[in-house]
């Protein structure tokens, strides 16, 4: 059994540095400047089971991102971790996209790509972290999905197997291939790359798509093609009475009660 497996990843903030980023009062966004941007990492979870798959089954993995054309860095990370193909989504008409304008470009570029059998995808990312383009992209492409994976225990037959977390348990389901599966941080351990790798990484083609090239719905990409804004942002600063409880946890405990009745008394 061969495998053909595409792998949606995305470029963000580094969430080490979020505590740097701040708020545009001017435009309304948020500046990142100087905060390095890292693949997101339940995508490097995703590129991992992808890759735990070709060497199982055989096949070929292809991952494929969008954004502006420094998000090639994520895509030389996913060759260096072993990916066969990788493909940049970068066109000024894509900017300003919502979850649903982001998805249309995805679906057209994996539909140019041809055959496939799964598509993966981290559960969220760390700057969003809506959960929607998965759902939405398998939408799309009018194919089975199952969100918050785990584990993948068997392909048979055309179909797969898979372990979808719930609260106190989890849940068994069969699919149909092609499917997309977006999966959580407990599915694996991603490998570190090696130095050579990483060294021929940086050599390798990163085949660049724009719009022309996919030939997606101009009016539901971008900014314009969004059905959600932003309309405003703002810092929310508390200014709630904070009372700091030093101790055991018996002792911390023993506190918090006398504090609660003495507020209860007031």
């Amino acid at each position: 059994m061969s495998l053909d497996i595409v792998v949606c990843i995305k470029q963000v903030p580094d969430p080490q540095h979020f505590s740097k980023i701040t708020l545009d009062p001017v435009k309304q966004t948020i500046r990142r400047e100087g905060i390095p941007a890292i693949m997101n990492p339940l995508d490097r979870h995703a590129v991992e089971e992808a890759l735990r798959l070709r060497e199982k089954y055989a096949g070929k993995v292809t991952a494929i991102t969008m954004g502006p054309p420094q998000a090639a860095e994520i895509l030389q990370d996913a060759c260096a971790m072993g990916v066969n193909d990788v493909i940049l989504l970068s066109d000024r008409v894509f900017a300003g996209a919502d979850s649903l304008a982001t998805v249309y470009p995805l679906a057209a570029a994996i539909q140019k790509i041809g055959k496939f059998d799964l598509v993966i995808c981290g559960n969220e990312s760390v700057d969003g972290a809506t959960q929607q383009v998965g759902p939405q992209l398998a939408e799309l492409l009018g194919i089975p999905h199952v969100t918050y994976v785990n584990k993948i225990e068997n392909f048979a037959d055309g179909s797969m197997t898979v372990k979808r977390v719930i609260e106190q348990g989890y849940l068994k389901i069969h699919l149909q291939l092609p499917a997309l599966i977006t999966v959580v941080k407990e599915i694996n351990e991603y490998r570190l790359p090696t130095v050579m790798a990483i060294m021929e990484a940086t050599c390798k083609e990163i085949t660049v798509w724009s719009n022309n090239d996919i030939h997606a719905d101009g009016e539901k990409i971008g900014l314009d093609g969004s059905p959600t804004n932003v309309f405003g942002v703002f810092e929310q600063k508390s200014t709630r009475k904070r009372n700091m409880l030093k101790g055991t946890p018996e002792e911390v405990a023993k506190q918090a009660v006398q504090w609660l009745r003495k507020l209860e008394a007031m």
